[in-house]
C-alpha cells in the first residue's frame, strides 16, 4: 500500500498529476531551462493580475513587462484576511490552507492551490529518493511537536499513522522522557529522523552521554533530516557521532514548500523546479552567484494565492558553481532558537513556542510582529506590535496555551511596543534566552 500517495489522494491532492509534471520538468536540459522558468514566471504573474485583485493592488502594474518591475513581497505585506488575498478562482474551500511557524516573527495565513500543495510534496518525494527513503513505506521518527487539544491531537496522530510517521513530542525534553525516546527506537524499525534541529541535538547530546549508538538499537536506521532551525557544523558532528549515521540539511518554509535539500556531495541544491530563487541586495537588485543577499523565493504554480517575489526574511549565497537548472545554495544565514530551561528541569526548545504563537495569530492583520524573550528562569516576555493592544481573552489564551505547551507557575509580561529590536542582518528572532 502506497501510504504517503493514498494520505494526499484522499485530501483531493492531485498527487499522480504532480509527479507526472515533476518528471516532465527534470527532463528539460539545461540549455532550455531558462527558457521554462521565465515562461512560468510570466504566467503566475499575469494570472494573479488578472484573478487577484489584492495582488494588482499591491503591485501596482497592469500587465506583465520584465521580471525587475516586479515588486517584492514581505510577510508584512500578506498580513491581512486571508479572503482578501485568494484568487477570484479559489476559495477557502477548495485550497490548502496553514500558517507559518513565525519563526522569523512574521506569523500569517497562506493559502496553495491543491496541485501546488501536490507539486511541493512530489518534490519533497524525489528528493528522499537519493537517500534510499519512500515517503509510501519508510519509517520515520518524527521530532515535532504536536497540538495538545483533543481534536487537533487527534487529527495529527491520524495523519501521522496514514503517514508512516511515529510522532516524539519535543514539547519534554528532559532525561526521563529521552530514555523513554531511545527504548521506541530499541523497539522500532525506523528508517529515519526527521524533525527540528535543537530537539534532534539534544537526543543526539542524550544518546553520546549514554556512550552508545543509536543505530547499534535501531539497525533500519538510515539517515537524520533536520529541518526549521540552522544545523551548526559542532552539532551536524555531535549527531552523526550519537547515531551513527548521515545528516541531511533541509531548508523548506510551509508557504512555499521544499527550498533546497542537501545530496550526497553535501551540496544544497535549491528546488528550480517549482520555484523561482533570487539573491538580492538592500535595494532589491538580483546579486550574482558568490554575494550574500536577501532570499527571495517565487511560488511558480500557486495560483490561489500570489507568493511572488516573497523576501522569507532569510539571508544566503548561491555558489559560484550553480547552473540555472541546479543552483547551489552555499550559505544560509536561517533561522536559529534558543532552548528554554524552567527550574522544574524541563527543556523546551525554542521552536515549541510555534504551538503558543498559533493562539495569536490571527487573520485580521493585528499582530503585526512579536519575540519571545526569557529573562529569568521562570519569566519570559512577550513584545508584539500590533495596530491595538490585546484584549484580556487574548492575554488568557496565550497564557492558556504556554500553560500547556510550556510548564506552570511562569510569569508572563506583555510589552506592547512601536517597533522591535532587530539584529544587524534586519531579521528578528523568535524565541531567545538571555539566561
Amino acid at each position: 500500500m502506497d501510504w504517503f500517495k493514498l494520505s494526499l489522494q484522499l485530501n483531493k491532492f492531485p498527487i499522480t498529476r504532480a509527479m507526472n509534471v515533476l518528471d516532465d520538468i527534470q527532463k528539460i536540459s539545461e540549455a532550455h531551462y531558462a527558457e521554462y522558468q521565465e515562461k512560468k514566471k510570466r504566467e503566475i504573474v499575469e494570472y494573479h493580475l488578472k484573478h487577484n485583485l489584492f495582488y494588482k493592488d499591491f503591485s501596482e502594474i497592469s500587465q506583465f513587462k520584465d521580471w525587475e518591475s516586479i515588486p517584492v513581497m514581505s510577510k508584512a505585506d500578506l498580513q491581512q484576511p486571508l479572503k482578501s488575498r485568494l484568487s477570484n478562482t479559489f476559495s477557502k474551500k477548495n485550497v490548502y490552507v496553514g500558517k507559518t511557524s513565525g519563526s522569523s516573527g512574521h506569523p500569517f495565513i497562506f493559502a496553495k492551490d491543491k496541485f501546488a500543495h501536490a507539486l511541493s510534496w512530489a518534490g519533497f518525494q524525489d528528493k528522499y529518493t537519493w537517500y534510499d527513503i519512500d515517503l509510501n513505506k519508510s519509517l520515520q521518527a518524527r521530532f515535532y511537536g504536536i497540538p495538545l487539544d483533543f481534536y487537533g491531537n487527534i487529527q495529527e496522530r491520524l495523519k501521522d499513522l496514514i503517514s508512516l510517521r511515529r510522532r516524539f513530542n519535543i514539547f519534554d525534553l528532559s532525561e526521563e522522557k529521552m530514555e523513554a525516546f531511545l527504548e521506541r527506537f530499541k523497539k522500532s524499525d525506523f528508517d529515519y529522523l526527521n524533525g527540528y534541529t535543537s530537539a534532534i541535538v539534544l537526543f543526539a547530546r542524550y544518546v553520546e552521554e549514554k556512550g552508545i549508538k543509536l543505530k547499534e538499537f535501531c539497525p533500519s536506521l538510515k539517515i537524520c533530516i533536520v529541518t526549521s532551525e540552522r544545523l551548526f557544523e559542532k552539532d551536524k558532528r555531535i549527531i552523526e557521532h550519537a547515531f551513527g549515521v548521515p545528516v541531511i540539511n533541509e531548508y523548506g518554509a510551509s508557504e512555499v514548500g521544499l527550498i533546497a535539500f542537501e545530496n550526497k556531495q553535501h551540496q544544497w541544491i535549491v528546488n528550480s523546479e517549482d520555484l523561482y530563487l533570487e539573491i538580492l541586495d538592500k535595494n532589491d537588485r538580483v546579486l550574482p552567484f558568490g554575494e550574500m543577499g536577501r532570499i527571495v523565493i517565487t511560488s511558480l504554480y500557486n495560483k490561489a494565492h500570489p507568493m511572488i517575489r516573497y523576501d522569507i526574511g532569510d539571508t544566503g549565497m548561491l555558489s559560484k558553481k550553480s547552473t540555472v537548472k541546479c543552483p547551489i545554495l552555499e550559505k544560509l544565514i536561517g533561522r536559529t532558537n534558543d532552548i528554554a530551561r524552567l527550574s522544574n528541569g524541563k527543556v523546551v526548545p525554542g521552536l515549541a513556542f510555534y504551538y503558543v504563537t498559533k493562539t495569536i495569530i490571527e487573520d485580521n492583520g493585528n499582530i503585526k510582529e512579536f519575540v519571545i524573550i526569557q529573562t529569568k528562569i521562570d519569566e519570559f516576555h512577550i513584545e508584539y506590535v500590533s495596530s491595538k493592544q490585546l484584549s484580556n481573552e487574548q492575554r488568557k489564551k496565550i497564557l492558556a496555551a504556554i500553560e500547556t505547551y510550556v510548564g506552570k507557575d511562569l510569569k508572563i509580561v506583555f510589552e506592547r511596543k512601536d517597533v522591535l529590536k532587530r539584529s544587524p542582518s534586519g531579521k528578528l528572532k523568535q524565541f531567545t534566552s538571555l539566561i
